[in-house]
């Protein structure tokens, strides 16, 4: 091992990179200069030779060697060479078996030879630093992880492979075009040229790529946290029943008494390719139970953050003119989202309720499962509709968001200047600051702290 004072960053790290819990096998990780020699430490393999005298990219069968000659797993190495790895530093990944107290024990070899525990992300963080990676990828990267429906994970995956850099660097590549244009201004001052009208149009294309990637962000948010379905109704109206059928389990207590359920009840399912959140809520009625009250305002606050509701009402019963104007308010407000379902077709007294909301509900029995099928249908064409408006070409996360609506705001500002009479300096000093959006979108220039706060939303070991 050097004897040189490493950087932060060159130090050699370690962690296990595969989630704890039941498993055959566990990934453990160690990454930095020493890298190689710290493992020759603790791995013996069985020609004696050390890793660090053999070829890179290469897979080793191994036995790990406490400090007392005594073994704690075999295992198979991984041994990869800077700068051809994803951190561009020098690694070594551990195959071991995936029991906690042997990936504790490799874990505390590593760091008795002198490596030191990795913080969260900082793997990719490295990898960001040795520039195998820009920041968008190693974002992606989180994404990839964490997915929660297939579109999410291929926009991601398009991302991680550089789809979103790409366009970053189209974006790059022009202001720099701009920019010198304008300042080439500055040398042909008595020259006819217009450099205005070449500056101009490529502004307003910018701008207009822009608020293409941002138009369906919330709806992308939405779906990258998972999509929320609410059942909401009446007291009573078999909103219990019919969560309970569509999931095919019994979540939600259900009974005759009136007002069984008081508070959101949640589950979450895939479905064709999406993670779906249902929320059992409470019904709705006037009430003097605080308890009681406090679910039914939360059943409101569930119709306003879903984003497909489920309204529903009882066949077997007339609507009292307080549920009739409650109901229209809410489809008033929602319609767009609104699915109406009347549930109990079963029984002798099902009818559908005299109201024209529900004149082509979906007749559902929970008992029987009549119908439930055309239910399921129903969301389903909710879902590829909400799909259907996701016409940007990238999947936004907040911080690039928020740094391409200040690059905007910039730009718009550059395409208020241009005219009959534009400073050209100004113009420039525009324009590099734009640039320093973009150079912060992908990490080229970001401070520490920024930096650190990205990564620390990471997993360990990644």
């Amino acid at each position: 091992m050097s004897n040189i004072a490493l950087s932060q960053d060159e130090q050699t790290i370690v962690a296990q990179s595969t989630p704890a819990g039941a498993g055959a096998l566990a990934l453990i990780r160690l990454s930095g200069i020493d890298a190689i020699s710290i493992a020759d430490k603790f791995i013996q393999l069985p020609s004696k030779k050390k890793l660090d005298s053999l070829d890179s990219h290469t897979v080793h069968y191994g036995k790990i060697i406490d400090q007392h000659g005594k073994v704690i797993d075999q295992v198979m190495a991984i041994l990869l060479k800077a700068p051809k790895t994803f951190t561009g530093q020098n690694t070594i990944e551990i195959s071991c078996h995936n029991n906690p107290f042997i990936i504790e024990a490799i874990i505390e070899q590593a760091l008795a030879h002198g490596a030191r525990v990795a913080q969260q992300g900082e793997f990719s963080k490295r990898a960001v630093l040795n520039d195998k990676i820009d920041l968008i990828q190693a974002e992606a990267i989180k994404e990839v992880i964490h997915a929660q429906s297939k579109y999410v994970l291929q926009q991601s995956l398009a991302q991680l492979e550089g789809s979103f850099s790409h366009w970053i660097a189209d974006i790059e590549k022009n202001l720099l075009h701009c920019i010198a244009l304008s300042e080439a201004s500055f040398e042909f001052i008595d020259e006819e040229m217009d450099f205005g009208k070449q500056i101009q149009p490529r502004i307003e294309k910018i701008i207009a790529d822009i608020e293409e990637s941002q138009k369906t962000f919330d709806i992308q948010q939405q779906i990258r946290e998972g999509l929320r379905i609410a059942l909401i109704g009446s007291v009573n109206a078999g909103k219990s029943s019919l969560f309970n059928a569509i999931l095919n389990k019994n979540r939600a207590i259900v009974t005759n008494i009136a007002g069984t359920t008081r508070d959101s009840i949640e589950a979450g399912v895939y479905r064709n390719n999406f993670h779906v959140t249902f929320v059992d809520t409470a019904g709705l009625r006037e009430t003097d139970n605080v308890i009681e009250q406090h679910g039914i305002d939360r059943s409101l606050q569930e119709a306003q953050q879903a984003d497909i509701i489920l309204l529903v009402a009882d066949s077997s019963q007339e609507l009292s003119s307080q549920e009739q104007t409650v109901y229209q308010q809410l489809h008033d407000r929602y319609s767009t989202k609104i699915i109406t379902v009347t549930t109990k077709a079963d029984l002798k007294t099902s009818n559908t309720p005299k109201n024209a909301l529900f004149e082509d509900s979906i007749k559902t029995s929970s008992t029987t499962k009549v119908n439930l099928n055309l239910l399921e249908q129903a969301i389903d064409s909710k879902i590829a509709q909400l799909v259907a408006t996701l016409e940007s070409p990238f999947l936004l996360n907040k911080r690039q968001f928020n740094l391409l609506t200040t690059l905007k705001q910039q730009l718009t500002t550059v395409a208020s200047t241009m005219g009959s009479g534009i400073d050209f300096e100004l113009l420039s000093f525009h324009l590099k600051e734009a640039l320093e959006d973009v150079s912060e979108l992908s990490g080229k220039t970001i401070t520490q702290d920024s930096m650190d706060a990205i990564f620390k939303e990471f997993c360990i070991g990644k």
